[in-house]
């Protein structure tokens, strides 16, 4: 018998920099986003991407895409980034971490990313940093895997089947 934890919800979003070009990858990232409306509602802000990017250096478009994360992000909202070099969890364990966001009571916006990562000031402004694999991944494909992921950790946390440890 799996053990079944008290959920509560709370306002969670997922701050894409860019739009999912890959009509597959959005079907499938939707398809989670609409698993998980059953657990607790995720809405995903996608911010424009950067026009003429192809003209400026990588450090122009952190801080550019840096200045539009920080725009979005409120004094309230627990910021979680999605970085290479964030911790590394199971499943289970993101699970729980999923369980002390949740009975924080606070406000929890996951970002990910452009290609480059994060300006410092967005670095600052985090509240921590999650990193899915130590391989690298494409900015679109991380979606798709971390809406996944989300889902997953609520089914752990409601004793559900969909996980199988």
């Amino acid at each position: 018998m799996r053990k079944k934890h008290y959920l509560c919800t709370m306002k969670m979003t997922l701050l894409l920099v860019g739009k999912t070009t890959d009509n597959g990858l959005e079907r499938m990232i939707q398809d989670y986003v609409e698993r998980l409306k059953h657990y607790n509602p995720l809405e995903i802000c996608v911010l424009p991407e950067l026009r003429n990017a192809k003209n400026l250096s990588e450090a122009q478009q952190k801080q550019l895409e840096g200045d539009m994360i920080l725009q979005k992000v409120s004094p309230q909202t627990d910021l979680v980034l999605l970085d290479e070099h964030g911790l590394e969890m199971r499943s289970l364990e993101f699970a729980a971490y999923m369980q002390k966001k949740m009975s924080a009571g606070r406000e929890l916006t996951f970002v990910i990313g452009g290609p480059y990562g994060f300006s410092e000031a967005v670095y600052q402004r985090a509240n921590g940093k999650i990193s899915l694999s130590r391989m690298t991944f494409s900015h679109q494909m991380i979606r798709l895997l971390f809406t996944e992921q989300l889902y997953r950790a609520f089914t752990i946390l409601r004793g559900e089947k969909y996980h199988h440890e």
